[in-house]
């Protein structure tokens, strides 16, 4: 599991790239794309600077702490919850389930790392609340202007109740 207990008992959980999950969303995206088919109403496809990470939850009673988030050298990454829970076989992701707000992080050539403080913390606290019903939940991440899955690492830091 990838989940981490500081000595002062805070639980450090790391997003993973769900590597087979991507792949699954990006043959569905050329599928489409071979077969000349439209995708589903309300479906949100795979872009090509995007895949699907996850977290994993050990404890269930959660109270967020914080964001720790390192970006080797300028771009953005914005780091998306999705509400659904995935099946084995393909289910397709639709715009209707992915959460608000967003925690978007950037850094510019000679910046140090920015981010929106009250949405960053109100996700938190989101994904918080979710793990006392999930073991698992999903995020889309994407990597803009510059930014690659290399440069980042991202955890969150709870307190276990």
């Amino acid at each position: 599991m990838d989940q981490t207990e500081a000595a002062s008992g805070d639980v450090v959980l790391e997003f993973k790239e769900d590597v087979a999950l991507t792949e699954k969303m990006r043959l569905r995206v050329s599928s489409l794309q071979r077969s000349g088919q439209k995708r589903q109403d309300g479906e949100r496809l795979l872009l090509p600077h995007e895949a699907v990470y996850r977290l994993d939850f050990g404890h269930q009673e959660l109270s967020f702490l914080r964001w720790n988030v390192s970006l080797v050298g300028s771009g953005r990454v914005t780091i998306t919850g999705i509400s659904q829970h995935w099946t084995p076989d393909l289910t397709h992701l639709m715009t209707r389930q992915l959460l608000e707000p967003v925690g978007t992080f950037w850094r510019g050539p000679d910046d140090d790392l920015k981010w929106l403080e009250a949405d960053v913390q109100e996700f938190g606290e989101r994904i918080a609340e979710l793990a006392k019903v999930r073991k698992v939940m999903y995020f889309l991440f994407a990597f803009k202007d510059g930014a690659e899955p290399p440069q980042l690492q991202c955890s969150l830091a709870f307190t276990a109740c």
